[in-house]
């Protein structure tokens, strides 16, 4: 990835003002947090531990996740985590995987008590409201393990996308033996775009989802089985999204 449009979390809010993404490097991001290598370690274990995810259309076998909901008081910082809910969508945004409830195993209730874990949720969600103002967040957490056992993973099976929600984080964690998983950020109502790839675990792009359209290429092995694991954080003012 090129260095020159990284950006301190200092400044990341103004950038997702100005261009609607911004791309902050692993060191930054941990100190920001004020997490060692090892807190980092002790929260990425848990992807190993990730149930398939039985809602894929498209016939595959390649996805593994967790989900879990919490609201953030953006005043005060009061980070909830709410009784465990279905993930939805409306088909405008998803139409592969919109328009029906999908129920996910939770997040293992011991990474959600971690203090980087808890850090992660609240400093990202607070700088977000810095580009937009909002008293509340509504945020829904994604474990992702992508593999290729099949050959090919499709982190993003539903092609260029938003999301429906205010801002989405995505945060790499780990790649294992791949090659390919270029993210793809586009303007909605425009012609720019920037095409870059996460390869340092723990590197994290922002987005401000009204304003960008997202995708991530598919990913193939290097040798006889690779992964590809991130955390995928979504904020949305008003509500979670829901069918009623």
């Amino acid at each position: 990835m090129d260095a020159m449009i990284s950006t301190p979390p200092s400044q990341a809010a103004g950038a997702l003002r100005e261009q609607g993404w911004a791309v902050i490097q692993p060191e930054d991001l941990l100190s920001w947090l004020h997490a060692g290598q090892a807190a980092a370690d002790a929260v990425h274990a848990s992807w190993s531990d990730l149930p398939p995810d039985t809602h894929l259309r498209d016939g595959g076998a390649y996805r593994f996740r967790r989900h879990s909901c919490f609201t953030l008081d953006t005043a005060t910082g009061e980070l909830v985590q709410i009784p465990h809910r279905a993930h939805w969508q409306p088909v405008t945004y998803n139409a592969l995987h919109g328009g029906f409830e999908r129920w996910f195993e939770p997040v293992d209730p011991a990474i959600c008590a971690q203090p980087l874990w808890q850090a992660l949720l609240r400093q990202i969600g607070q700088l977000v409201a810095q580009a937009k103002p909002v008293p509340m967040w509504f945020i829904e957490a994604h474990q992702f393990r992508v593999d290729t056992a099949g050959g090919i993973g499709r982190p993003t099976p539903e092609g260029a996308h938003r999301d429906g929600v205010d801002f989405v984080a995505v945060l790499m964690l780990e790649r294992h033996a791949i090659k390919g998983g270029e993210t793809r950020v586009f303007e909605a109502e425009g012609p720019r775009g920037v095409r870059f790839t996460l390869q340092r675990p723990w590197s994290t792009v922002l987005l401000d989802d009204e304003r960008v359209i997202h995708e991530t290429s598919p990913i193939q092995p290097l040798a006889d089985h690779g992964w590809r694991d991130t955390l995928v954080l979504t904020f949305r003012q008003g509500g979670f999204q829901s069918e009623t």
